[in-house]
């Protein structure tokens, strides 16, 4: 019984789906359009009438004539359309619809009829042959049938054939397409006809055939076409429409799509409670109730306030008004007993009325020096309190303005990224800022993604970092020599704001190697400046550099600024990137062989010496060497704002650039230059530390440990690119001197 109930509820609630978008009345005899809706195949003749199509609305041959269709035997109760006639029928043919004996093909351009959907509101195409290539839904028509029978719709169903007034049918018959009573069924069944053997069915107002026919050669469908996804009978499959399409038996098709339909509506009928969740989420969407709650309630929240305030303050006043009757009382007690009547006068009155002179001296002088000061009082008034209330004005504009500007809270606008400030090096540093006007954000959601990679399925995946305080963020670990791609958005109790503009930023191509300036492996170490943090240097010529250039015709030694790093690389790939001021006379950033360097360090190297430059390598006869020999320096020349590619580079060192060997040519110096060292491959490349782009890359011999260094010539500074996350601990070991690692 439980079972039954729900089965007739549920075919209650279902009424809406039955109903044609056209007429609002459940469907009768309902074609499928194209798009997939449905609409009666009256409406649908109407609607093409509307729009001027005459006589496209079916195949006349797909309604059999039946004992209830004559003009003798139709009962005047029953409204059936009839048929088209023969000459609307040649006209129709003639219109260029379908093909006829003596009629060429192609002959005639075929119209094609487009039927707009009440239900999609769009216009499809229905094909030359209008109604009649549509398929008739006969899934639904059943529907339509037991949910007219569980609702009990339209009353019994009375015979057609019956002279007024019909019996009540109690038999149906699919091939005539009638109903009956039994004296009529009998009638137009006699025993010994063709008739006879027509099976009886229950009565009904629908009659569908048996199976669903080809609307094209009224055969039975026996095959789905996947590519046109239309149901297809065995004259199709081998036309040469469906030539090359994947075609399926309709029972393989019919499997797959009731076991999809099946685990789709288990699922839903699995989540009826999220179902109900988002049913009362959406109602809230619309309703605004929370809103309007939590609204009214802080607006509540500000009047318990106001009042709090209010009683606060009228407290205060009567602190006020107590303290002033307290200091006035006596003052105000004075002037009282001056009036007429009162206490003092009428004593004083009574005083002058005493005769006897002794006694009147004696009791008058107590009242007169009373009488006195009351005088002086009078005379000279002044209330003991001020008289007003000034220091208890409010002045709330600020506070009424702040209640007229009183609104909701808008989102935060999307972020502006700090390009200035963001940059990659060790860790992605990011840092942004709100506009102006935006409404404040109580924190931030930062998303990055590597844009090199490999693909994924599905949209891109953005990692995600949730809740972030402040106007920066770091990310650490970032991978080598990748290209992040991030952005930023802000939240606050309205929701989130847009996102900001995406920020593209290159990693370095190899892990960054920490060191410090050791300002003990160095030349000329008393004009060498470095910064206590012993990230920065700077070169300080003074006057013996000016007594040298005096000199400097007649031959001398000018001595070259040496620092190097505290760090040696033996293994590995190696990052690190400087900054150098441009007003530098003459800069050499690179690395060398930590032996050769010691082995500079001896003596004051000859810098007007032909024998001698730093990128060579060597400073004596090793040019006359019989073997070539990878040289033990790797210098990036930089001076006056320019970074020089000269000959001596491609020459002496083997300097190549991205197009081919530099030949006296210069670039202008970038903000920081990044310097990469290949120890295993025994390559450095020095690059563009913002956009990563290569200069120079030249051999180094490496034998043994290599040191960052950087050489001075004049006056010049190196500032080294602060690292983002903490230093790591490092120890090796240069000339016998412990070094961190």
């Amino acid at each position: 019984m439980a079972a039954k109930r729900g089965t007739k509820t549920s075919m209650k609630n279902m009424e809406k789906e039955l109903l044609c978008p056209v007429c609002q009345e459940m469907y009768k005899q309902p074609l499928v359009l194209p798009c997939t809706h449905n609409v009666c195949q009256a409406c649908a003749r109407e609607v093409l009438g509307q729009q001027g199509y005459v006589g496209h609305g079916g195949d006349p041959s797909s309604e059999p004539t039946s004992p209830a269709s004559t003009p003798s035997t139709r009962s005047p109760r029953l409204s059936r359309r009839t048929l088209p006639k023969p000459d609307r029928l040649d006209r129709l043919l003639k219109s260029g619809f379908g093909t006829y004996p003596g009629r060429k093909r192609g002959a005639l351009q075929p119209q094609v009829i487009t039927f707009p959907c009440p239900a999609c509101q769009g216009d499809v195409e229905l094909g030359e042959r209008g109604l009649a290539g549509l398929f008739r839904n006969l899934t639904l028509e059943r529907v339509v049938e037991r949910y007219r029978q569980s609702v009990s719709v339209g009353g019994a169903i009375l015979c057609q054939l019956c002279k007024p007034p019909p019996l009540e049918a109690t038999k149906g018959c699919t091939e005539c397409r009638a109903t009956f009573c039994n004296e009529c069924f009998k009638l137009f069944h006699p025993w010994g006809t063709q008739k006879a053997q027509h099976e009886p069915t229950l009565p009904t107002l629908s009659f569908r055939p048996k199976g669903l026919m080809c609307p094209d050669h009224k055969e039975e469908v026996t095959h789905y076409c996947k590519t046109c996804q239309r149901l297809v009978c065995q004259l199709c499959r081998v036309r040469r429409t469906h030539s090359g399409h994947k075609i399926t038996p309709v029972l393989s098709a019919y499997q797959a799509l009731k076991d999809k339909l099946t685990k789709s509506l288990t699922y839903i009928l699995g989540n009826q409670d999220t179902v109900q969740t988002q049913i009362c989420e959406l109602e809230e969407t619309v309703s605004g109730q929370q809103a309007k709650e939590e609204v009214s309630q802080l607006v509540r929240g500000l009047g318990a306030v106001l009042e709090e305030k209010r009683t606060s303050l009228l407290q205060a006043i009567e602190e006020c008004q107590q303290e002033r009757l307290a200091r006035l009382s006596a003052q105000l007690q004075e002037h009282r007993s001056l009036l007429d009547g009162s206490g003092l006068v009428g004593y004083a009155q009574e005083v002058l009325k005493e005769t006897d002179q002794p006694c009147f001296v004696q009791a008058a002088k107590q009242l007169h020096n009373r009488i006195a000061r009351a005088t002086e009082a009078l005379q000279m008034f002044r209330p003991a309190a001020s008289s007003s209330f000034r220091h208890c004005q409010l002045d709330v504009g600020r506070e009424m303005k702040l209640l007229t500007e009183l609104n909701f809270l808008r989102v935060p606008e999307a972020p502006v990224i700090d390009t200035q400030r963001t940059f990659a090096y060790d860790q992605i540093f990011l840092c942004w800022r709100l506009p102006p006007h935006s409404p404040p954000a109580w924190h931030y959601t930062v998303e990055f993604r590597r844009t090199d990679a490999p693909a994924q399925p599905g949209p891109a995946r953005w990692q995600r970092r949730e809740e972030v305080r402040g106007t920066s963020a770091l990310l650490e670990n970032p991978d080598t020599g990748s290209v992040y791609v991030l952005r930023v958005r802000g939240c606050n109790k309205a929701g989130y704001g847009e996102y900001s503009e995406d920020v593209h930023l290159h990693t370095p191509p190899a892990p960054v190697l920490h060191f410090f300036l050791d300002g003990r492996w160095g030349t000329s170490r008393e004009r060498l400046a470095i910064s206590k943090d012993q990230r920065a240097v700077r070169s300080v010529p003074g006057l013996p550099l000016l007594l040298a250039a005096e000199r400097l015709l007649t031959g001398c030694h000018l001595s070259v600024d040496v620092v190097l790093g505290d760090v040696a690389v033996t293994q590995g790939r190696s990052y690190w990137a400087c900054a150098v001021d441009p007003a530098s006379y003459l800069v050499k950033v690179g690395v060398g062989l930590e032996s050769k360097l010691q082995e500079s360090f001896q003596g004051a190297p000859d810098v007007i010496s032909p024998r001698y430059d730093p990128d060579s390598g060597h400073d004596s006869g090793a040019e006359d060497a019989t073997v070539e020999a990878l040289p033990p320096f790797a210098f990036l020349t930089v001076g006056m704002g320019k970074v020089l590619l000269g000959p001596a580079a491609s020459a002496h060192a083997g300097l190549t650039g991205r197009d081919g060997p530099a030949a006296g040519c210069t670039v202008p110096l970038p903000p920081r230059l990044g310097i990469c060292l290949d120890y295993e491959r025994g390559r450095v490349s020095f690059l563009d530390a913002v956009s990563f782009r290569g200069l120079l890359e030249c051999p180094l011999d490496c034998s043994g440990p290599v040191c960052p260094a950087f050489c001075f010539i004049g006056g010049g500074a190196v500032q080294l690119q602060e690292p983002v996350g903490t230093k790591p601990e490092r120890k090796v070991t240069i000339g016998g001197f412990a070094k961190l690692d």
